[in-house]
């Protein structure tokens, strides 16, 4: 028998508070516990102010209770509120008098979409999701004045946080006594409709938030976010006073962490999922149901498909993480169907976001400082990277953005973060994502004749941002007549509405279930098996190097990520184990990337150092020849200038054509190394 003390001061408590009362006091979950007893004990042992109830109890406990909490949250949240003090003077009379406690509702029965937030809504308790793109410095906010008329003393309580505070009698004598005031914390929020959720070209909508108390720093911009909390309005503008904004005052705001955001998985999704991973094939039929429509590229479908799965992240015991994230670049001639590519994976990832080189800045992709219009203060804007969290980021044309700006990308592709320090505002922003960007050759087209570092232009895309990408594509668009008749068949039976040439595919909105299913599940780990091949293929590269002169095939970035792809690929199979079969795929799909890509013609070896550095090692050996020449020669003529053609002499002794001698004078002038004081004669800028 249930022997607990009365609540003191129920008679003077409302008829709601009552009921609520009763409800903490009573509820019962399905395994017999007092569910927020037990709550608000662990609440008062750990000095807490809010108690979390999930809403389907209250519904469950009384309906009638619950129906008019959502239609009346105003008059029910500060009773509720009132309830909780009142059970929490069961346990700890001294902590329910010198806390104001807040009852935080979870799990509405249902989600109000951003963008169909209407007049019906005001004064409505609502659940909307979304992303935060802005959030303000954290503020005090005044909600009990004491004040000073004269001798006199006035007080006033606040009841809405975008009140203006109007305090009676002339101006002039009226003091604030602001040790005596009460103040809470305040942040305003901006929360925008997520990017799977906007129809077509439609602009993203997005409301204000206002949150307080122990609410505030609770979630970041970039965060995905469920916001339940009052709809309210208040004035835009005084110069138009029939006109309001409406803003949600939050009652409680969770962060997402779920790879599942946005895809409702049912347990007959799941059922299919589970069957499909049984499939022998699945691998195969995965690929093959990777942008259908697009005729051969194989190997790079493959790569992309385990972009999609992505590795498993890891934090080591000292603190350093690393990446899951698999990152692709994909280089190619004009009508290859990247940019096609790139759309369609934007569309299939759980988490996707497209976006052209061109047509972004710095802070567009990273985050930007923008100041209030109507207080002055600064924010912080979320920009793709950010809003692209634990999903997907495309890029098309990468070689057409602003040098200053692709710099941005760096650290978002390797710590997987954002820094900004810009108008006294410090931050860190997360941006786990995949990047899958596209570029074109520096010629317009790709040249076979000519090196990879050649094909692509250092200063658009330099080694530093080459180095960071798992895997690099080169697309050619070379005439075969197999080839040229398939495609156009392809095409054709596309346009002519025959669809049976895609074949035996999984639907995009199953794959897109099963994607953000593995993601959230599963997490393999590497087999004995497996770690031996992966060190066996990078050994045997490494001993390829061994000699002084000899170029490096390959590096520990490698390494790494022939890891993250033999996770990926076992991810695919919703295995928790990584098979030797996941690193023989693995690697063959880095021998793919490095024949075409780290491929030296001079020595006919792997050379990593095409992409690390921008050349390779043969090249930067002779560059640092020709230094040695001119330097030999500025010695010899008493630091005089020195003839070119002087150096071309020394150059053929030692096996230099004439023609690489002039790319390597025009490269170090362009380095500042070297400079031209007279026509014909070079001279070096530091002896």
């Amino acid at each position: 028998m249930d022997m607990e003390p009365s609540v003191s001061n129920v008679s003077l408590a409302s008829e709601p508070t009552t009921k609520f009362i009763e409800f903490l006091r009573s509820f019962k979950d399905a395994t017999g516990r007092v569910k927020y007893r037990e709550r608000i004990r662990r609440m008062i042992l750990l000095r807490q102010r809010s108690l979390i109830i999930d809403f389907p109890d209250l519904m469950a406990y009384d309906r009638s209770l619950a129906t008019s909490l959502l239609e009346s949250p105003s008059e029910y949240i500060p009773a509720l509120d009132r309830a909780i003090t009142e059970v929490v003077k069961l346990d700890d009379m001294e902590y329910a008098s010198s806390v104001t406690f807040h009852a935080r509702l979870r799990a509405l029965p249902e989600t109000v979409p951003l963008r169909e937030l209407r007049a019906e809504h005001i004064g409505k308790l609502v659940m909307i999701e979304g992303i935060l793109t802005r959030a303000s410095p954290v503020r005090q906010l005044l909600t009990e004045a004491v004040y000073q008329i004269g001798d006199k003393e006035g007080y006033l309580r606040i009841e809405s946080p975008l009140e203006q505070v109007v305090l009676p009698g002339p101006k002039k004598k009226v003091k604030l006594l602001l040790d005596r005031c009460k103040f809470i914390d305040w942040q305003k929020l901006t929360v925008q409709e997520k990017p799977e959720d906007l129809p077509p070209g439609q602009l993203p909508r997005s409301v204000d938030v206002i949150v307080t108390d122990d609410l505030v720093d609770k979630a970041r911009p970039g965060d995905r976010v469920s916001v339940i909390g009052i709809v309210k309005v208040h004035q835009e503008r005084p110069s138009s006073p029939a006109s309001f904004s409406i803003y949600i005052e939050a009652n409680n705001i969770e962060v997402s962490e779920s790879g599942l955001e946005g895809v409702e998985i049912t347990p007959e999704d799941e059922k299919k999922i589970l069957e499909l991973a049984k499939d022998p094939d699945i691998h195969k039929k995965i690929i093959r149901s990777i942008a259908p429509s697009i005729y051969g590229n194989e190997d790079i479908k493959e790569a992309i498909a385990y972009q999609l799965f992505g590795g498993v992240p890891k934090v080591y015991p000292d603190g350093v993480k690393v990446r899951g994230d698999i990152h692709i670049l994909l280089i190619g001639d004009p009508g290859t169907a990247k940019s096609q590519l790139l759309k369609y994976v934007a569309r299939l990832a759980p988490r996707g976001i497209y976006t052209s080189g061109k047509g972004s800045t710095a802070a567009g992709l990273t985050a930007a400082v923008v100041r209030d219009k109507t207080s002055g203060e600064f924010y912080l804007e979320a920009g793709a990277l950010v809003l692209s969290d634990k999903g997907i980021a495309c890029i098309d044309e990468l070689d057409k953005m602003n040098p200053q700006d692709r710099v941005s990308m760096h650290e978002a592709m390797e710590q997987q973060t954002i820094s900004i320090a810009k108008a006294g505002i410090v931050a860190t922003l997360n941006a786990r994502c995949a990047i899958l960007a596209a570029a074109n050759p520096r010629f317009g087209r790709y040249i076979n004749e000519r090196p990879f570092n050649e094909n692509i232009d250092e200063k658009k895309l330099p080694p530093t941002i080459l180095s960071r990408f798992d895997l690099i594509f080169v697309l050619k668009d070379i005439p075969d007549e197999k080839i040229d008749s398939a495609l156009a068949d392809h095409v054709l039976s596309l346009h002519s509405g025959r669809v049976e040439k895609i074949g035996d595919i999984i639907p995009p909105d199953l794959l897109r279930k099963y994607i953000a299913y593995a993601r959230e599940h599963v997490h393999p780990k590497l087999s004995k098996e497996a770690v031996e091949k992966i060190k066996e293929f990078y050994l045997e590269m490494r001993s390829k190097a061994k000699g002084g002169l000899s170029p490096i095939p390959i590096t520990p970035r490698q390494l790494e990520s022939l890891i993250r792809l033999t996770e990926a690929r076992a991810r695919m199979a919703l295995r928790e184990i990584a098979t030797a079969e996941d690193a023989e795929a693995a690697i063959r799909l880095m021998k793919v990337c490095l024949s075409k890509v780290g491929y030296d013609e001079e020595t006919g070896k792997i050379d990593i150092d095409i992409i690390m550095v921008g050349r390779p090692r043969s090249h930067q050996e002779r560059l640092a020849t020709i230094m040695d020449i001119i330097k030999k020669l500025e010695e010899e003529y008493g630091g005089e200038p020195v003839s070119i053609e002087e150096i071309y002499r020394e150059a053929e002794l030692r096996d230099i054509p004439k023609e690489f001698v002039d790319k390597s004078l025009k490269y170090l002038m362009e380095e500042g190394e070297i400079y031209e004081p007279r026509p014909g004669y070079v001279k070096r800028t530091r002896s």
